[in-house]
């Protein structure tokens, strides 16, 4: 069984009357990449603001490698590198400049680290141009870079692709598998479903500050098979959908309509008693966005 390196019992944040985070759960095991997916609003982030010592808990512990953090003991936060929001670096200093100046926050980290940090983030070609010259993807990379400079056990990211294109965020999965494989711990907040689909081995929904779901990207789709039927008039035949027993969604898309949970024989047969016969019928897996909007349906605020 692998070590775990986070862990959480009950956790909760209150603010008045609201639960901002409500009895969470987490487990994450040593050198995984684990996705900590949620819709706007459902207390990613003050989930890792409780992880990283930055608010206090309502109830609930938390425990990271085995030891408790608390507002008394935060000596295991020493092991944790984080990127919450945009990075904060100094404008007008080049990215070298920025690393080397964090270096006087930790005595065992020297420029050679700082080199080891640029490559590692494909940032040596940019190293003496100023920070403000950088591009979103880049600016990313070297507060990625700033995190991992004390050699952290733990990553934790809170949406690290904001803002980045296409190839900024390839670049950044990539990244993220190379550094699960050195054996780092990468905690990822993120409502980008693709992205998380693609980088995770273990995911998280969260939802109005409560755990909807945890597991591996295989265990949470399961073999949820989806049919796709075209009809003639596809508004009407969601409510006839609907009421066909273990469906478990019905999303129309133009003259198509996307039945999820029920096999293609049940939806056809079913169809063809209430007088709607499909032309066209295909069958296809779900993924993970099928899942997320299944378990976050008018649960988001």
């Amino acid at each position: 069984m692998s070590t775990l390196v986070l862990q959480t019992y009950n956790l909760s944040k209150q603010y008045g009357p609201i639960a901002a985070v409500d009895a969470v759960n987490l487990r994450v095991p040593q050198g995984i990449v684990s996705g900590f997916l949620g819709p706007n609003g459902a207390g990613k982030t003050t989930t890792i603001g409780m992880l990283l010592g930055l608010l206090h808990p309502t109830a609930g512990r938390i425990e990271l490698f085995g030891e408790p953090v608390t507002p008394q003991q935060t000596r295991v936060l020493r092991r944790v590198g984080a990127l919450v929001g945009t990075p904060g670096m100094v404008p007008h200093m080049s990215g070298r400049a920025n690393l080397r100046l964090l270096t006087y926050l930790y005595p065992d980290v020297d420029d050679r680290r700082v080199e080891e940090v640029l490559d590692l983030v494909d940032l040596t070609h940019a190293a003496n141009r100023p920070f403000r010259s950088y591009s979103t993807g880049m600016k990313q990379r070297l507060g990625l870079g700033a995190a991992l400079l004390h050699r952290p056990d733990l990553l934790v990211l809170d949406e690290p692709t904001n803002g980045l294109d296409p190839a900024g965020m390839r670049e950044m999965r990539e990244l993220l598998r190379a550094l699960a494989a050195a054996g780092i711990t990468v905690f990822l907040s993120s409502h980008l479903l693709h992205e998380v689909e693609q980088v995770c081995d273990q995911i998280t929904v969260l939802s109005r500050g409560k755990v909807m779901a945890q597991g591996t990207v295989a265990e949470l789709l399961g073999d949820r098979q989806v049919v796709r039927v075209w009809l003639p008039a596809p508004q009407a035949a969601v409510p006839v959908l609907q009421a066909l027993p273990g469906v478990r969604t019905v999303q129309p898309n133009g003259n198509y309509v996307d039945v999820g949970g029920i096999s293609s024989e049940a939806v056809i047969k079913h169809l063809v008693t209430n007088d709607m016969v499909p032309s066209e019928v295909t069958c296809g897996r779900g993924d993970l966005e099928d899942i997320f909007f299944e378990l976050t349906a008018d649960k988001a605020a």
